[in-house]
């Protein structure tokens, strides 16, 4: 009788075990990096927000210009998202991850030198340029590397990194502003050379630790490599076989506009508190930067618990919807009570505003993946995703128009309740298979170009 092994084999003739090895390996080597280059991102795109009043002051950027120009990122990030993801794939992640990094830190870093309203609207809209790509450039390089049963896991940790910048944004930043005269220099003039400089920093850093290709990773044994490399193989054959729909009649897919103006509605909202949170903290008086840094951190630090606690409740429900509609409204009466009160009971109802808009995102992209059929999942949810996010251009340029015209941005807020509760009416005409016993687990992630996330 011939020798029975122990060890289950895959159809390539490598263990499972070898599979999992280097999936583990990965996560240790590549993950820490990911996540810290996706922290610098997040804080590179928003500090902007901290320095209204001295961009005010010392250049002559007005309520509505700041608006403008905090929205013209994601104009020049929508324009060449898909273009650079293309350029990823050609160059590798090593080369393009890294470039790109480079290159949105000398934008942050030339923003030390605006003398004008017209400077400050270009260099915002290179650093959309800069950026583009890299989160979805992230999510590509996952499938490159990554099974699907082990994506999701990368995705969630890679996710936590977005969470952490909103909390150390603020102290960061408020503390570079205290460098105010140092060498002459206006304290905001630091702020974007220092973080510029500590991206480029981070960007040549990781060039030596990414690796492209799983066959480049001198870390992994030839067995792990032909495991991993397989089994990333048998997904890509079955994502290959999948029907291809035309993005132009996903516009037109019931299930598709529904979700994109649910998610509009999100971003409307997160974008405007990210962008004009430490303007209203300012607004309470007798605060330094530093001060105006850490009280900006409480909403998000609050948002963060809620959002892992919700989470954790909600993973096996079996339909989050009401769970989703709850999270609006707690938004939309966030951002209503904002407008009442003194500067410390604003923070207060933007601090209910960001618990709302954060557990929200939470729940969204999961509810929104079961919700659309597999052929569709994939670029259905890249078209929401890329329509979506335009409510970053649209609520920063909108609350800079309102503050202006009317002293006060009483009136987007107004907007931005009403809004999160159209999107409860919304969330109940989405389709919900979860808990549905004949319907297929759907594991599809957003496709490279997507950004399933509201920052």
């Amino acid at each position: 009788m011939s020798e029975i092994s122990e060890t289950p084999e895959t159809s390539e003739g490598v263990t499972p075990d070898a599979e999992r090895r280097a999936v583990g390996k990965f996560l240790r080597r590549m993950l820490p990096i990911l996540v810290l280059m996706l922290l610098v991102n997040q804080m590179d795109r928003t500090n902007v927000g901290f320095v209204q009043d001295e961009l005010r002051a010392d250049v002559g950027v007005s309520a509505t210009a700041y608006g403008l120009g905090a929205g013209l990122f994601f104009i020049g990030y929508a324009l060449f998202e898909v273009p650079s993801n293309m350029l990823l794939e050609r160059f590798g992640a090593r080369v393009w991850l890294t470039r790109i990094m480079i290159t949105w830190g000398l934008v942050i870093v030339a923003m030390c030198f605006i003398h004008n309203v017209t400077m400050f609207y270009a260099l915002r809209f290179l650093l959309g340029v800069a950026e583009a790509g890299f989160f979805p450039g992230v999510l590509l390089y996952f499938t490159q590397w990554l099974p699907d049963s082990s994506r999701g896991r990368a995705s969630a940790i890679f996710l936590g990194g977005s969470a952490t910048a909103y909390i150390v944004t603020g102290p960061i930043t408020g503390a570079l502003l205290e460098l105010h005269g140092a060498g002459g220099f206006a304290g905001w003039r630091w702020m974007f050379a220092l973080e510029g400089a500590f991206s480029i920093v981070v960007g040549i850093v990781a060039g030596f630790f990414l690796v492209s290709r799983i066959e480049d990773a001198r870390w992994l044994t030839r067995e792990e490599k032909d495991a991993l490399g397989a089994a990333v193989a048998r997904d890509e054959e079955a994502r290959a076989r999948a029907p291809k729909v035309s993005r132009l009649k996903l516009l037109f897919h019931p299930q598709v506009a529904l979700l994109t103006g649910v998610f509009f509605a999100m971003a409307l909202t997160g974008y405007a508190i990210t962008f004009w949170l430490p303007s209203l903290v300012d607004d309470i008086g007798g605060l330094s930067p530093f001060q105006v840094g850490l009280l900006t951190a409480v909403p998000w630090i609050c948002a963060v618990i809620a959002m892992y606690t919700v989470s954790h409740y909600t993973d096996k429900a079996p339909d989050r919807r009401p769970y989703l509609a709850i999270a609006l409204v707690l938004s939309a009466v966030g951002t209503f009570l904002a407008t009442l009160g003194s500067p410390w009971f604003g923070l207060a109802a933007l601090t209910l505003a960001a618990v709302g808009g954060k557990c929200a995102a939470t729940l969204y992209w999961p509810m929104a993946q079961s919700g659309l059929d597999l052929k569709v999942a994939a670029p259905g949810l890249a078209v929401v995703n890329s329509i979506g996010n335009l409510g970053g251009f649209v609520s920063p340029t909108l609350f800079g128009y309102l503050k202006d015209t009317t002293g006060s941005t009483n009136g987007g807020l107004y907007t931005l309740s009403a809004a999160s509760l159209l999107a409860v009416i919304g969330v109940f005409y989405v389709r919900n298979t979860r808990g549905t016993p004949d319907a297929p687990a759907r594991t599809t992630a957003p496709e490279p170009g997507a950004r399933p996330v509201v920052s």
